[in-house]
């Protein structure tokens, strides 16, 4: 029998392993002892990028009934090693070893982590659905604190999209915490404005929405240590908090960096069949790969890109395995979606980031996202499952002007 392993079950390793699928039933009787398996530290699909928000109740969506219904086997095991000459894979402790016939490397990325004194000890993150809960019930516990300004002080380091979506949102989620009074949110980077590789289009409106949500902000100023009551800066400034909020940066899986082949950026290149390059048997999609679309921009690590290379990447490993026609890898669209808590969002288009919907608008076009277009179908169906696996590129989403 042969086997294709996929490592991940994020955005990229599930369409993955649910389009492996729809190909293998696609070729019929010669694929049909084709196993295909999963193997992912958690045995849930996390909707990543909504771990910023209040509510995290629907975020975590059971493995099993998304890879059940499409024959896809699962184990719940973290990776310890790939070894690309022998092709297997180590699962930490005692997983064992794993052959496979086909490699789908889609291990995504995790938070960069520099060796700040304090932060690994007294910061939190969103990076995984774990840690976004573990921010929720610091931020609850803090209700029943007795009031200080570190008790009612958040800071959040980095202000690109993670972190810009956190500030704005704390507000809220305070709220629901129940930590009422004199609240102060502050937004720091070592970059001299918000948004520094947002563009300058969306900037005024980031930081209306910053204003409006009495979010405040620390520019051009690095973090030099952090306690469990507060942060001191580059500038001379401490802030008292007992909230410190990492968003400062993404990277790809570590293992990415100890396989031979072509990288760019910390990530694997793919070519436009999500084949790793100078990889035998290889395929990788999501944020641990880099492909180039119409000629030069370079895949971004967001589930935009993530879900179509997970798509092609299934479908084609499986074709490339059984001698069938792949399918080029084409997204011919860009858009951002960012959102600003109470106040909106912010809607652009293109690689230079055309605003093109501000505001209320904007937030139900990333509340469509979010909460509907970005997840599996969860009836159990399998002719759904295969249909949304399809190799193809949505369509932009719809936006209300």
């Amino acid at each position: 029998m042969a086997r294709i392993l996929i490592l991940g079950a994020g955005f990229a390793g599930l369409w993955a392993a649910i389009g492996a699928a729809r190909k293998r039933d696609e070729i019929g009787a010669r694929a049909a002892e084709l196993e295909i398996l999963v193997l992912d530290r958690n045995p849930y699909h996390n909707i990543r990028v909504r771990n910023y928000e209040v509510d995290l109740s629907d975020v975590a969506i059971s493995l099993r009934g998304l890879l059940d219904p499409v024959g896809v086997t699962y184990r719940v095991a973290e990776v310890a090693a790939i070894d690309v000459a022998n092709q297997h894979v180590t699962a930490a402790g005692d997983g064992g070893s794993i052959a496979y016939d086909r490699l789908v490397l889609a291990l995504g990325s995790e938070l960069a982590r520099p060796a700040i004194p304090g932060l690994a000890t007294h910061s939190f993150d969103v990076d995984t659905y774990a840690a976004a809960e573990k921010l929720n019930a610091h931020l609850a516990s803090l209700a029943s604190a007795p009031p200080s300004p570190a008790r009612s002080t958040v800071v959040v380091v980095g202000a690109g999209f993670t972190g810009i979506e956190v500030a704005t949102e704390m507000p809220a989620k305070l709220e629901k915490a129940g930590v009422y009074g004199e609240r102060r949110v502050i937004l720091l980077d070592p970059n001299p404005v918000v948004g520094a590789t947002i563009g300058a289009n969306g900037r005024p409106v980031i930081n209306e929405a910053l204003s409006a949500l009495g979010v405040e902000t620390r520019l051009g100023v690095r973090v030099d240590a952090v306690s469990a009551d507060s942060i001191r800066l580059s500038s001379g400034e401490t802030i008292p908090t007992r909230t410190v909020v990492w968003c400062a940066g993404m990277c790809a899986s570590p293992l990415v960096a100890t396989l031979p082949g072509e990288h760019e950026h910390g990530r694997l290149s793919v070519d436009q069949f999500m084949r790793a390059k100078g990889l035998a048997h290889v395929f990788a999609a999501g944020d641990a790969a880099s492909a180039r679309l119409d000629g030069g921009h370079e895949t971004v690590m967001s589930c935009q890109f993530a879900r179509p290379m997970g798509r092609y990447a299934g479908h084609n490993v499986v074709a490339e395995l059984f001698g069938d026609a792949m399918i080029p890898l084409d997204i011919d669209w860009y858009v951002t979606v960012l959102d600003l808590g109470a106040w909106g969002a912010l809607y652009t288009e293109g690689w230079d980031r055309k605003v093109r919907t501000t505001g209320a608008a904007a937030k139900v076009t990333k509340q469509t996202i979010n909460r509907e277009r970005i997840y599996p179908p969860r009836n159990g169906s399998r002719a759904d499952l295969f249909a949304a696996a399809a190799p193809s590129v949505q369509a932009p989403p719809k936006t209300r002007t």
